[in-house]
């Protein structure tokens, strides 16, 4: 019998390794790929919202799933089309009658450039949080890049409305892909600038994609109050990081409201030059060269705090979760040694929601930190998950 258990361990790890190195491979087949496929058309062809554009297999996906990634049409702060990518995983196994429940995820920051997508990493499943979990329990994953990142466009970088747009339109597009059989159920799954994003899709899911059936939004550190954002950060790196890629965002996505030098008037001369250069580069795999310029600027980015001087407080509000009611369940996970989006911000953003009559499932983690608050809260997202999707009443921890 042992010897049997060793040849099947043998076997299986041997199946392990073949695939492995069979991703790698296509993973950087894929890559020689990238920049012709997230070309997008000049002129773009107009598209209603979550049209696809262009959709190929990625011949990468990890064992015992399928995956795509597509540009589709969605819709920037005015309301103009824009081209956005992202990707879509279903497991091999067969989807129910009604299609696949879908898990939309939104990214936690990875920056505000083109080359910064998820979507273009040698892995883009790696970082997916509980994507593994998710196909085995038979759901599908829709993942946006958001819009600027992956295919050229104008950055939403904590942008609440672009941002859920292109949520809510990858899932529109994912469905659009016949063989991901995805039905029109689906779930909302954010971490810190993703929770932003699925907490504003969720204000918004009824009125802007009417046709989905949104059945719950979970969270994880999500940045949802950006006053209390940048007044706890704008004192360390990660304050100088966050303002130094949302200025450049806001500039462009406010033009016809703030000329660019009202809203780069809250950065003193060293905060202004540095701006660009810091704006240019990825939070994961240039994270050092950001600290050799942020790092000297501790303390000197800004010459006040954004969350009290205008215009900065007026758009930190707009851009802030919490608009408008939620009316479907709530799940939220807090890592109670976070620094970046500390516990009592994300307190006080559930008892918002509880004063507006939300069922918030709210659980706090000792001795978890920022970049894993998604995967310490994901057992207990599993089960809230698979309350919501069998019709049934999660429990509320608001009073």
């Amino acid at each position: 019998m042992f010897l049997a258990i060793l040849a099947i361990v043998a076997i299986v790890a041997g199946v392990l390794s073949v695939d492995a190195i069979r991703r790698h491979v296509e993973e950087e087949a894929d890559l020689r790929t990238d920049a012709a496929f997230y070309r997008a058309p000049d002129p773009l062809p107009a598209g209603e919202p979550g049209e696809v554009i262009r959709v190929e297999e990625i011949a990468s996906a990890p064992l015992g799933s399928t995956a795509w990634r597509f540009l589709y049409h969605s819709r920037d702060l005015d309301g103009e089309d824009v081209p956005v990518s992202a990707i879509v995983i279903v497991p091999d196994a067969p989807p129910p009658a009604d299609g696949r429940t879908v898990v939309a995820w939104g990214h936690p920051t990875t920056g505000a450039a083109v080359t910064c997508a998820p979507s273009l990493d040698l892995d883009p499943f790696q970082l997916m949080e509980g994507v593994h979990e998710f196909l085995l329990e038979g759901y599908a994953v829709v993942a946006t890049d958001y819009p600027g990142l992956g295919v050229a466009a104008a950055s939403s970088y904590l942008l609440g409305i672009p941002e859920s747009n292109s949520v809510l339109d990858a899932v529109r597009a994912a469905r659009a892909i016949p063989e991901t059989r995805i039905g029109d159920e689906f779930v909302l799954w954010g971490h810190s600038q993703g929770g932003q994003a699925v907490l504003f899709a969720a204000e918004r899911a009824a009125q802007y994609a009417p046709e989905l059936d949104l059945l719950g939004v979970a969270v994880a550190a999500p940045a949802a109050d950006l006053t209390e954002l940048m007044s706890d950060d704008i004192i360390d790196v990660s304050g100088v990081t966050i303002a130094s890629y949302a200025i450049p965002a806001y500039q462009a996505a406010y033009a016809d409201r703030y000329s660019p030098a009202e809203l780069a008037a809250i950065l003193t001369p060293a905060g202004a030059s540095a701006t660009p250069e810091m704006a240019a580069l990825c939070l994961l795999s240039e994270n050092a060269r950001i600290h050799a310029i942020a790092d000297p600027l501790i303390g000197r980015f800004v010459t006040s705090d954004p969350a009290t001087t205008e215009p900065w407080r007026t758009l930190l509000e707009e851009n802030s979760a919490g608009g408008s009611p939620i009316e479907v369940p709530v799940f939220v996970g807090q890592g109670l040694a976070d620094r970046l989006v500390r516990p009592e911000a994300t307190e006080d953003y559930v008892e918002l929601l509880c004063t507006q009559g939300a069922d918030v499932r709210f659980l706090r983690y000792t001795d978890v930190d920022h970049g894993f608050a998604a995967y310490a809260a994901l057992p207990d997202m599993l089960t809230w998950l698979s309350t919501v999707t069998a019709g049934a009443k999660p429990p509320s921890d608001c009073r």
